[in-house]
Formats: structure tokens, C-alpha cells, sequence
């Protein structure tokens, strides 16, 4: 999968996605390595979500993660809490802010 098909993935999962919990600004990037390689960003602000194929500077957390990975997380087939004590998920920053981002998945 190319990164841009990544990118469009996540936009297509998270377009209808109740973001009613979400009462505070979310901010997450993440980078994606291996095949797909790239960095992008979901944002959750004032209740509107948005998915950029961009590094987002003023974010709360960075995840990175093999796309393989990444997408089984996004399917469900991969536990977040699994792939970070497993070291298929790095974080860097608010593992709270990452957890409710998984949520979201």
C-alpha cells in the first residue's frame, strides 16, 4: 500500500467517526515506515476531525509503526497496548492522548 492509499485509508475509517468524547484538542501524528513510508496527522478540534498528509509540529503525541502494523491496528486485529509492549508501536509523547486516539480506530 502506497502512502497515499494509507493517508485516504484512515480518512475513509474516520470520516463518520464519533468524535463526542473527544472534549479536548487531539493531536496525534503518525509515521509510518517501511512500505507507505511517510508522516501525516489526525486532529480532532472543536469536534471536527481532520486526517493531513503532513508533520503536524504542535502535536501531543508521534506514533510510529510499520504500515503492516498500522493498518491491523486500524482493523482491530492488532491491541494498542499489545504492539507498544511488543515494540511494534513506538510513542513519543502522551501515551493518555495516543490511547484516545485509538479509540477513535
Amino acid at each position: 500500500m502506497t502512502y497515499e492509499e494509507i493517508v485516504e485509508s484512515v480518512r475513509e475509517r474516520l470520516k463518520d467517526v464519533d468524535t463526542s468524547a473527544v472534549k479536548d484538542l487531539l493531536a496525534i501524528q503518525v509515521n509510518i515506515t517501511g512500505e507507505g513510508e511517510g508522516a501525516f496527522y489526525v486532529e480532532v478540534k472543536d469536534g471536527v476531525l481532520s486526517v493531513e498528509p503532513y508533520e503536524y509540529f504542535d502535536r501531543q503525541a508521534k506514533i510510529t509503526m510499520k504500515s503492516k502494523n498500522f493498518l491491523a491496528l486500524m482493523d482491530g486485529k492488532l491491541d494498542p497496548v499489545a504492539a507498544f509492549t511488543l515494540g511494534k508501536l513506538k510513542i513519543d509523547g502522551s501515551i493518555e492522548k495516543v490511547l484516545e486516539f485509538s479509540k477513535l480506530l
